[in-house]
């Protein structure tokens, strides 16, 4: 079933509504790094356990400079997910 242009829209609004900011995840990430802060932010808590974890072993180190060019991509993730629950729902919505 298509969504009509002004779902989409909604859609597109409350994605970006609900969208994780990438300044505050680099702020995040630089200053609370250690603590895997960015991870918890992005809804990440399992790799952020983990990366603290690693830390003891010197590994978080080395992922915590992986993570600044990874977290666009999983803000893109974020978003994506988002959109197809809203998605599903304005479907379900519609046949109703």
């Amino acid at each position: 079933m298509a969504l009509s242009t002004q779902q989409q829209i909604l859609i597109e609004q409350r994605v970006t509504n609900e969208a994780k900011s990438v300044g505050a995840a680099y702020l995040l990430w630089f200053f609370l790094g250690f603590l895997a802060a960015h991870r918890f932010y992005l809804g990440r808590p399992g790799t952020a356990i983990l990366q603290i974890l690693s830390y003891l072993i010197l590994i978080g180190f080395i992922w915590w400079i992986i993570d600044a060019f990874l977290i666009p991509g999983m803000i893109q993730r974020h978003k994506d997910d988002v959109r197809r629950r809203l998605f599903n729902e304005a479907v379900l919505a519609g046949k109703v």
